[in-house]
């Protein structure tokens, strides 16, 4: 492979900037620059220097072949952070007719292509740079682990065992087969079609987790409802007025509750109107708020609820408990009365709902395992018609190994790869 390098840190201004050299030429790149090599995975100080006289003086560190991220040998130069010094080293990188700069996600794409990295952990690194929250932290970092591989790896071994004693009875068909097999294959199937079902009915709370929870608040025009967002956005994120119908399309705010990532909705107000601008702006809350996690209904005092479905987890609150006294489930954007308490609330409610997430966060990962269920389902279909249909149990089985093969990338990715991987930075 070619030798590559890249800033491996931000390019903005900061105390240190690290750049990365990966590939076959590494460690001759590194001293061509310092004059020697330090022992393997030690910092060293060191002077680099370039065909213009010293560049700077940095810690460089080498990993040797099979001990780095990109299971190649890798070099890591931790430079004075001011972009004249990373500028001028990646000139002088880029005169050595041997490196290139990498593409973004190139050196992920090597750590995947040289087996330290499943499919499924780059994912889980790329979520774990754009985790934004302490709930995605922790998820991505579970991914990036290795939680899903470990998983699929135990199923496969089970898959591969029930289909081989389903094979052994072929083989042996004409033979007197002292055992019957076909309880410990039931089992073995059983075993992972429970254990691969319990991780499918937790992807949409991962997803969730992942993109984001939505709590919409809905009701009547001129109810406080941008009141509310702003006061719990702590800015004016919306335009209030004592006008009614003043929001005509779905305002988003982005929170972090209980290290939860929350998007807050405040919609227009539900009526019945002749304009036709507050119309689609209606139909446009009733859309978003028919879809989100948990709607909060902000009422007036013996008002009827807007025509949007209340369902289990959902809030009722009476709106502007300034104006209404101080009765039970109120709450006020104006004076903050009963704001926290609804933090408190959806924080709590989202929390629960998060304790059943699933290892697998992506769409890319259900349709593997749903796949793989489907097999699984259809062997137990064959294998309750008699052993006649051994073979077809037997493929189906088979089938259902490539599925969770591809859920950590061994098989039918290729298509895929461009486009997860362009979504890294470069360097990686």
């Amino acid at each position: 492979m070619d030798t590559i390098f890249a800033p491996a840190s931000g390019r903005t201004k900061a105390g240190v900037a690290v750049i990365r050299i990966s590939g076959p030429r590494a460690g001759a790149v590194l001293k061509s620059l310092s004059g020697d090599l330090p022992a393997p995975r030690f910092a060293a100080l060191r002077e680099l220097h370039g065909v213009e006289g010293l560049l700077d003086q940095a810690l460089v560190i080498l990993f040797e072949k099979g001990a780095s991220f990109t299971g190649e040998e890798v070099v890591e130069l931790h430079l004075h952070g001011s972009q004249a010094v990373v500028a001028a080293v990646l000139l002088e990188l880029s005169t050595h007719d041997d490196l290139r700069m990498a593409e973004p996600g190139e050196f992920t794409r090597r750590a995947m292509e040289n087996e330290c990295l499943d499919l499924a952990q780059v994912e889980g690194l790329s979520d774990l740079i754009e985790a934004e929250t302490e709930a995605q932290r922790k998820q991505a970092l579970k991914v990036l682990s290795g939680a899903i591989g470990d998983a699929a790896a135990a199923w496969r071994l089970d898959l591969i065992r029930a289909a081989a004693l389903i094979e052994a009875t072929i083989d042996f068909a004409d033979e007197e087969v002292p055992v019957d097999v076909s309880p410990e294959v039931r089992d073995l199937i059983n075993g992972v079609q429970v254990d691969v079902q319990k991780q499918l009915s937790g992807i949409d709370v991962s997803e969730r987790i992942r993109d984001g929870f939505e709590v919409a608040i809905i009701g009547a025009p001129n109810v406080g409802k941008s009141t509310l967002l702003n006061a719990l956005a702590g800015r004016e994120a919306a335009i209030t007025s004592e006008y009614a119908g003043t929001t005509r399309d779905v305002v988003e705010v982005r929170m972090d509750l209980g290290g939860l990532p929350v998007t807050i909705l405040d919609t227009a107000g539900i009526r019945e109107t002749d304009d036709h601008v507050e119309s689609i702006g209606i139909e446009r809350a009733r859309e978003r708020a028919t879809v989100a996690d948990i709607r909060v209904f902000l009422l007036e005092p013996n008002a009827a609820e807007p025509d949007v479905k209340f369902v289990d987890g959902d809030i009722r609150l009476v709106a502007k408990a300034d104006l209404n006294g101080d009765v039970q489930n109120s709450v006020s954007g104006k004076t903050g009365a009963g704001v926290s308490d609804l933090v408190n609330h959806v924080r709590d409610v989202l929390v629960n709902r998060s304790a059943s997430a699933s290892i697998a966060t992506r769409e890319r990962h259900r349709i593997a395992m749903s796949r793989a269920l489907t097999s699984m389902e259809s062997a137990q279909y064959e294998l309750s018609l008699g052993s006649d249909r051994s073979e077809l149990a037997a493929e189906e089985l088979r089938t259902a190994i490539r599925s969770l093969d591809a859920l950590i990338g061994r098989v039918d990715v290729e298509n895929l790869l461009d486009e997860i991987f362009s979504s890294f930075c470069i360097g990686k």
